[in-house]
């Protein structure tokens, strides 16, 4: 009988901690989407700058402009994946919380509470930073000629 007990007792603890390994995918969609937009503007720096050494005068500060924008843009997304980085180590913690704290006789419901939410309130802040940075390239946005 204790042997049915300890695996409904690991069951039930898997069950436990499959319900945020699905948080943990969207995360890992979020950090792909921005990791792709920060190699964009990287790639795009990249060209601008070996522009820039051949430029007239009159286009330079145009190019600068445009590269402290696309700096920004960089930060910006930078500070997203790192909140959305922080979010998903703080889910892995809590789903091994989760875990272990079926074999271990503690009370795991303020721990994982609190790192829950400390995890939420990362993934807003991430998900903020990402939005500024939408909200910039679209605001530096140039079409057709100028």
């Amino acid at each position: 009988m204790r042997e049915l007990y300890d695996i409904s007792n690991i069951a039930h603890a898997i069950q436990l901690a499959v319900a945020p390994v699905f948080l943990l995918t969207a995360i890992g969609a979020f950090l792909g989407v921005m990791a792709n937009r920060l190699a964009r503007v990287i790639d795009r720096a990249r060209v601008l700058e070996g522009k820039l050494a051949s430029a007239q005068p009159s286009e330079s500060s145009a190019i600068r402009a445009h590269l402290q924008i696309l700096s920004r843009r960089a930060k910006l997304i930078n500070m997203a994946i790192t909140f959305c980085t922080m979010t998903a180590l703080l889910v892995c913690g809590v789903i091994a919380i989760l875990f272990f704290g079926s074999f271990i006789r503690f009370d795991i419901t303020i721990p994982v509470s609190l790192i829950f939410i400390l995890a939420m309130i990362l993934m807003v802040m991430g998900l903020l930073w990402f939005l500024r940075e939408v909200f910039l390239a679209t605001s530096s946005l140039r079409i057709g000629p100028n």
